[in-house]
């Protein structure tokens, strides 16, 4: 398959797509390298995950270069999604040593659990960020005793390729991860339905996440979802209304909107909504968009001619208030837009792209109601001084990431994940973990 640049609308390369057979065998040899990977001492397993964690970092540059290239990627960003497998690495290369069981009182002898791995897991990686979310699965994957086959989507490959040579650098084992690039229907759906891979861990759109744990079903297969959104933004009158206008357009516009935790649906208080949009403009405006590789640009980028097209169509029946500006030429570019008089698809179906709709609302409740109004809870950002309010609104709001006056969805140290359509498990954080495991529960009577 051609890789192609998405601002330049240039070929990068040609990467091979695997078929059935060659899904098959990489499955057949992560098998093989698992038990010898599980009965790896746990502080060689940790040194070995800090190892891959230290040839990330001295990759870093060109792992960040590689996916401005390949995904249209801001640098910024992607300086940032690099950094991110780095300490996602370093974060679970703790974990092997305090995998921890428990010894549980019982009568007439000795009760105790242990976390075992599952063994192959397979992960199912989208284009949208596809650094850091395969570090997501493949860290705690790796750290929890399993090994990994890892499909990424089919439009951006290249970093995960070099992942799989940065692992086989820093001394994990041959078989431990592997990359397989593929087509879903071919590479995904083999993981799905191959009796050898445990788990699968998928990231994409809800309509295909159906399709995954339906196909997961038939084995009772372990399975973590983690699918669309259409997160909201609910700004009230008492809050910051300058920051929360100024911060607005990187809640929604970050990678060009190509974003699950996008808050793409801002929810303003009816008395400061006009106030609101004045100050949003200039914000929206004085959006740098352009060159992704630029140190300046601030989004770059659609991910293809076919996405830049489904993205337009969710105007068709829209009344833009504020557009941005995108560059001329090569490229499958889409400006930033803002529309106050949206259609019943741009209110409820996942954009996925740089466009927002504003919307009035008259209080608390109706904020809420109008939030939870969605088949998706992934995330959102409450803006507000209240404290009392914050709480109350966070609890009510069914997303399962909030940020009070603040759109930041992710920390490795915190979980992640959604309610609703917009999926199933919990990544990141130390629970993360567990999900990799079986628990094992073991009684030894000590009677005589």
């Amino acid at each position: 398959m051609q890789v192609i640049d998405p601002a330049t609308e240039d070929v990068i390369t040609d990467v091979p797509l695997a078929a059935e057979e060659e899904a098959d065998a990489a499955i057949a040899q992560a098998r093989r390298a698992f038990p010898a990977w599980r009965d790896t001492a746990p502080g060689d397993r940790a040194r070995l995950l800090r190892r891959f964690a230290e040839a990330v970092d001295g990759d870093l540059e060109n792992l960040a270069r590689l996916e401005v290239r390949n995904s249209g990627h801001t640098i910024g960003n992607a300086r940032w999604e690099a950094g991110n497998v780095r300490d996602v690495l370093h974060y679970y290369a703790g974990a092997p040593e305090r995998l921890l069981g428990q010894q549980i009182p019982v009568a007439g002898g000795l009760d105790v659990t242990f976390h075992e791995p599952l063994g192959v897991v397979g992960l199912i990686v989208p284009w949208n960020f596809p650094m850091p979310i395969a570090g997501w699965g493949l860290a705690p994957a790796l750290a929890a005793g399993n090994t990994v086959v890892l499909k990424p989507a089919e439009l951006t490959p290249l970093t995960a390729l070099r992942l799989a040579e940065l692992a086989r650098e820093a001394g994990i084992p041959e078989g431990v991860f592997q990359v397989v690039p593929g087509a879903g229907p071919v590479v995904g759906q083999r993981f799905v339905t191959h009796p050898d891979v445990r788990k699968v861990v998928f990231t994409g759109s809800t309509a295909v996440g159906k399709q995954v744990m339906a196909g997961c079903a038939e084995q009772v297969k372990r399975l973590t979802l983690e699918l669309g959104g259409k997160s909201a933004n609910i700004v009230f009158a008492d809050a910051d209304l300058e920051k929360a206008a100024a911060t607005a357009p990187y809640g929604v516009f970050g990678n060009a909107g190509q974003d699950c935790c996008a808050r793409s649906r801002i929810l303003v208080e009816r008395s400061v909504h006009d106030r609101f949009l004045e100050l949003l403009e200039p914000a929206v405006r004085n959006l740098v968009v352009g060159d992704p590789g630029d140190e300046k640009s601030e989004m770059g980028p659609l991910i293809s001619a076919e996405h830049r097209e489904k993205v337009a169509s969710y105007l068709d029946d829209a009344e833009v208030a504020i557009r941005g500006s995108a560059p001329d030429g090569p490229g499958f570019w889409f400006p930033p837009t803002v529309v106050t008089k949206p259609g019943e698809r741009l209110l409820t179906e996942e954009v996925f792209g740089p466009v927002v709709a504003v919307v009035p609302f008259r209080d608390e409740a109706d904020a809420v109601r109008i939030a939870n109004d969605t088949t998706f809870g992934l995330s959102g950002s409450i803006w507000t001084r209240d404290v009392g309010r914050a709480l109350r609104v966070s609890r009510a709001v069914e997303a399962g990431n909030l940020s009070v006056n603040s759109h930041s969805s992710v920390r490795y140290w915190t979980p992640f994940g959604g309610f609703k359509q917009s999926g199933l498990g919990r990544e990141l954080g130390p629970d993360a973990l567990h999900a990799f495991t079986d628990v094992k529960n073991v009684f030894i009577s000590t009677e005589e």
